[in-house]
């Protein structure tokens, strides 16, 4: 009996030291767990390869390309303007009414002025005759090209760009034209006003008709017309009163024929080329289409949101998308202009926030099997969000975004 008792009474110090024992292993195999590095929480993205534009995006302002200021030819009475802003008009269609105010109709000094606007106008519109002849010889040249282009498109001996840069060049010859045809009409009915005036002052000639007559004649209303079909932009002098000559009164033009006026910084307008594409958005309607005319050689100084003095110059840009996409958009209306000054196929890409300062160059983490490994690379070019990889990445690797001062070469990493 005693014996039965002090077996039972060992294998009970057995199971007790075993289970002390267990839970001393189960306590270190805890403490080493503990004791050893945890994965670095990390956020993961792809080196991609793809299509890139880098663009110059600053807002802008679209205008009416041909507009025309209408004034007064000479000094009179003016008579109450009935046009409002955005008011239909067609070529020829009486804008104001001016009459005589005696007797500085009749002065000599009047007349002179009047002569010497005769004479400034028929040169002007000489100058405007011989330009739309140089226009049509730009045109028609244009034109020859682009059938040549597009016969080497056809065979295979020409590129796509080339096709496009001969479409292009054609669309802004014919634009010249139609603007120069627009100065023309101005420029004839600059001379119908300023032949007008001269009609209203009376020579020697006509005062001695008017005394055969018996009875002295004032020199009747003068009429001004509108120089072109199209709409009232402005009106500057509404209410009837005494004008001098020269004063402006009314401001016409045609809101079909748009440009797009943006100021960029210098540093941005030496990377932008003339017919480089453009992107018009954020103006109330669809994204539309353009190309650079022109970036003017002259800058300006303007002061930033920040108060700091910014050299910029200006851009203009065609409308190249249908008329009827960009119907809505009117003269002095925002947009904001996407302007490429580069673009690359197939390009090796990763994000921006990706890549970091290392040694003289730049570098990013690889991830290789949970293991971060630093990876030297050569950057391209740059937009606000993504980076070109011109070597160290060939594509489809994982990549680390945003690294962390946690993160260095060798670390084990994990998923966010």
């Amino acid at each position: 009996m005693d014996e039965q008792r002090a077996k039972a009474q060992a294998l009970r110090r057995m199971i007790k030291r075993g289970v002390y024992l267990l839970l001393f292993l189960i306590l270190i195999g805890a403490l080493v767990i503990a004791s050893l590095p945890k994965p670095v929480s990390v956020e993961r993205a792809q080196v991609v390869r793809g299509g890139m534009r880098v663009t110059v995006d600053e807002d802008g302002q679209a205008r009416v390309k041909d507009r025309y200021v209408v004034s007064a030819p000479i000094f009179g009475s003016l008579a109450r303007i009935e046009y409002e802003s955005g008011d239909a008009v067609n070529q020829g269609q009486v804008l104001a009414r001016i009459e005589p105010v005696q007797p500085a109709l009749l002065d000599t000094r009047a007349r002179i002025s009047a002569e010497a606007r005769l004479a400034q106008t028929l040169a002007a519109q000489q100058q405007a005759s011989a330009q739309i002849e140089r226009a049509q010889t730009t045109l028609e040249l244009a034109k020859s090209e682009l059938v040549r282009a597009k016969q080497l498109f056809e065979r295979e001996a020409g590129s796509r760009q080339a096709l496009e840069q001969a479409e292009n060049n054609e669309r802004r010859a014919l634009a010249e034209l139609s603007s120069l045809r627009f100065a023309t009409r101005v420029a004839k009915f600059e001379v119908e006003m300023a032949r007008a005036a001269i009609e209203r002052l009376p020579g020697e000639a006509s005062s001695r008709r008017r005394e055969s007559k018996g009875k002295p004649l004032s020199p009747a209303q003068l009429n001004i017309p509108s120089p072109v079909s199209g709409r009232v932009l402005k009106v500057f002098h509404k209410s009837e009163g005494v004008v001098q000559a020269g004063a402006q009164l009314l401001e016409v033009g045609d809101p079909e024929a748009l440009e797009v006026v943006v100021d960029v910084l210098t540093s941005d307008a030496a990377r932008i080329t003339s017919g480089a594409p453009v992107t018009l958005d954020r103006w109330g309607g669809p994204a539309v289409q353009g190309r650079v005319r022109r970036v003017e050689s002259s800058a300006f100084t303007r002061l930033s949101a920040l108060g700091v003095e910014e050299q910029r110059v200006n851009v203009l840009i065609d409308l190249t998308s249908p008329q009827k996409e960009w119907a809505a958009l009117g003269d002095g209306y925002r947009v904001e202009a996407h302007i490429v000054v580069w673009e690359g196929a197939q390009v090796v890409q990763v994000p921006a926030s990706t890549v970091f300062r290392h040694g003289d160059g730049w570098a990013l983490f690889r991830i290789e099997g949970n293991i971060a490994r630093i990876t030297p690379v050569s950057l391209g070019q740059r937009t606000m969000r993504d980076v070109q990889i011109e070597s160290g990445l060939s594509g489809g690797e994982t990549i680390i975004v945003h690294p962390s001062d946690k993160v260095s070469d060798g670390v084990k990493v994990a998923s966010q």
